[in-house]
């Protein structure tokens, strides 16, 4: 009988703690103690220990890659690396996957890797029940066998440029573990040792793993609530390295300091202003168009990053490669954001409510928004609410009007094409081009049906796409072997080593 483990140790909360998400590579890794201990320090706290019941963005950044691991993952420079799968081959017509899995793989409760597990594994990801983003991207599964326990033959029904890709998001776990949600049963270099609600959780070395050990005997995530908190944190030797450092005015204290490493790496967190598109007034476009105009995004930027992040006008980072620089489709014009609202027949403008995140920056960006729209006529309420409220209220049950979230994955651009994803954007052109890129037969072609996804979106103000999160990551100096780049909020431990 399989079974499960790294049942967590629950603590009295302290707070429960907020969720969502170098010029790039990772900081290389030299000779250091096998048996240190890394205090890694967070604002992301998971919402529980499942990527597909609301976790939020701190179980990606503590158990992607460290806990559970994937048949390819996406590496800190992007790119997509074979691990849990040893080979594939691939039809001709690119409707038929076969997959041969590593030998030697243990979950660690001990079971072995079996083709069942990866087969439950993606059924987990698009059951019913499922709140994983990527649910749709595998909509194209139209079957899957596992003729023996080394392979998995996966049928499509049409092809997917993207299917490999897509898999990296896919934890494989054990078929009959359980209580996901609160215990973990990976393949990954780590075990879950406590998790300490509202103040840390805790990663063993798993002395039994398949691949290269981890370079460090624990790693631990402590988690903070107040990005200046966090950044004192590393200045009082409490903790090693910031995962993504969200209060540009500490970093003075880092920057020209020998004892810290200051990385500005490559980011994919976008953060926006998403309309319920489906509700009146912002099932118009016109009235879209004229709250992003309203909107200095240069000056909102500066206010809370200074020189730090980048200016984007659609929801492709300059990673990604359908990018385009289309931040002139909706500048900043109050005069045009008064005309757009006359035209849409509200010449004395609006009022909504703002569902805002209650941690930082989200705050700080709807009193800024507030301010700027009510020089053109446009009431914003602000209604703060947790992160587990704003899984729910909506993500889950689409009961607002308009939020502020950080969406931290590249690629994402396609979620646009989905009329049923959380804001409800519903175009039927965009709706094609996002399917006909999947079924692309080269990356020039997939490339040119997105880039006219994105320009659609912009001109169609979508959502407003406020800026680009930098990727800061601030560390001792006596500590490397970490990813700087944050691609999807995912942060790699095992090579982590202390000098």
């Amino acid at each position: 009988m399989k079974r499960s483990t790294g049942a967590i140790a629950l603590s009295v909360a302290a707070a429960l703690a907020l969720s969502g998400c170098a010029a790039g590579g990772t900081t290389d890794s030299g000779a250091g103690s096998a048996d240190a201990v890394i205090e890694i320090g967070s604002l992301y706290e998971p919402q529980n220990l499942s990527n597909v019941d609301g976790g939020g963005q701190g179980v990606t950044e503590a158990f992607t890659g460290n806990v559970y691991e994937g048949l390819y993952r996406l590496s800190d420079d992007g790119e997509v690396e074979p691990l849990l799968a040893a080979s594939n081959t691939v039809s001709e017509d690119g409707l038929n996957y076969t997959f041969t899995l590593q030998d030697g793989v243990t979950f660690h409760s001990g079971d072995p890797l079996t083709a069942a597990d990866v087969k439950s594994s993606i059924e987990r990801v698009v059951a019913e029940d499922s709140q994983s983003a990527r649910k749709s991207s595998f909509a194209v599964i139209s079957d899957i066998q596992t003729p023996d326990d080394k392979t998995v033959a996966i049928t499509l029904s049409e092809p997917s440029i993207s299917f490999i890709y897509n898999l990296s998001y896919i934890w494989v776990v054990n078929d009959t573990a359980k209580d996901l949600k609160t215990s973990e049963d990976g393949t990954g270099p780590y075990t879950l040792g406590d998790w300490k609600r509202g103040s840390s959780l805790s990663l063993d070395r798993y002395s039994d793993y398949w691949g290269d050990a981890a370079s460090n005997k624990e790693v631990v995530f402590n988690y903070f609530t107040d990005a200046t908190a966090l950044s004192n944190a590393l200045v009082t030797d409490q903790i090693d390295i910031i995962t993504s450092v969200q209060s540009p005015d500490q970093l003075s204290q880092f920057t020209d300091n020998p004892d810290f490493v200051v990385s500005d790496g490559d980011s994919t967190t976008k953060e926006l202003l998403a309309f319920n598109d489906r509700v009146a007034p912002f099932d118009q476009v016109a009235v879209r168009k004229a709250v992003y105009s309203a909107i200095d995004t240069e000056k909102l930027l500066t206010s809370i990053w200074g020189d730090y992040g980048t200016l984007i006008g659609s929801m492709v980072p300059p990673t990604d490669p359908w990018y385009e620089d289309l931040t002139q489709v909706n500048p900043y014009d109050p005069e045009l954001s008064k005309t757009l609202l006359a035209e849409a027949g509200l010449p004395n403008g609006f009022e909504f409510t703002l569902d805002t995140p209650s941690y930082d920056p989200h705050p700080a960006v709807a009193e800024f928004l507030q301010s700027e729209l009510a020089k053109v006529g446009i009431t914003v309420n602000i209604n703060t609410i947790s992160a587990d409220e704003w899984y729910s209220k909506v993500f889950k049950e689409r009961d607002f009007e308009a939020t502020l979230q950080e969406h931290v994955n590249d690629r994402d651009v396609v979620w646009y094409g989905n009329p049923d994803f959380y804001w409800g954007y519903d175009n039927p052109q965009v709706t094609q081009w996002v399917s006909e890129a999947e079924q692309a037969a080269s990356t020039d072609e997939q490339t040119a049906k997105l880039k006219l996804v994105n320009e659609q979106i912009a001109a169609d103000a979508a959502s407003v796409w406020l800026y680009l999160y930098p990727q800061i990551v601030v560390a001792n100096s006596d500590i490397s072997g970490y990813g700087v780049n944050g691609l999807n909020s995912q942060f790699f431990v095992s090579k982590i080593v202390r000098s």
